[in-house]
């Protein structure tokens, strides 16, 4: 998994009913646009992540469907 600053990183629900969670790559950590990234959710809340195989990144610029 590669990504870029502004960069979205979608962590899909893991039990029916739960929503995905988006939030906004602000800081690249690893080498090459590898994980792990710091990320900032709606709310502002800022934790650094290293995403699973239940996420996706979404270029930035781009809408989810």
């Amino acid at each position: 998994m590669r990504a870029k600053t502004g960069d979205r990183v979608v962590t899909h629900g893991r039990t029916v009913g739960q929503p995905d969670r988006v939030t906004e790559i602000v800081e690249v950590l690893g080498p090459n646009g590898e994980p792990p990234y710091r990320v900032r959710s709606e709310d502002g809340h800022e934790s650094v992540v290293s995403p699973g195989p239940d996420s996706t990144v979404t270029p930035a610029g781009k809408r989810r469907r």
